[in-house]
């Protein structure tokens, strides 16, 4: 799986623009680290579970101000956890050796 990367909509940053680059990064950081989070704890939850789970752990790991103030695009966010759903279901779905 690629690494995912957050970008933030320019309009709703404001003032704080010359902040979009650092504050892309922190998002970033924290969505990846959800994302190996909920990979690895994957029980066979379905694609909107996996997303909300994507959530949840992102924002966990950020700032709560930060946190508050971000709104993913939820057609990416689901994306993810779709992928995730894949990956694993077709792992299990290989025939042990």
């Amino acid at each position: 799986m690629d690494k995912p990367r957050a970008h933030l909509a320019p309009a709703s940053l404001g003032a704080v623009e010359k902040l979009r680059g650092p504050l892309e990064d922190q998002v970033s950081s924290a969505l990846q680290v959800a994302v190996d989070r909920v990979d690895d704890n994957y029980q066979g939850e379905n694609v909107d579970e996996v997303a909300e789970d994507l959530l949840v752990e992102t924002r966990a790991g950020l700032h709560p101000d930060i946190a508050a103030g971000i709104a993913p695009d939820q057609g990416q966010l689901r994306s993810l956890a779709a992928t995730i759903v894949e990956e694993n279901t077709a792992g299990a779905a290989q025939p042990a050796n």
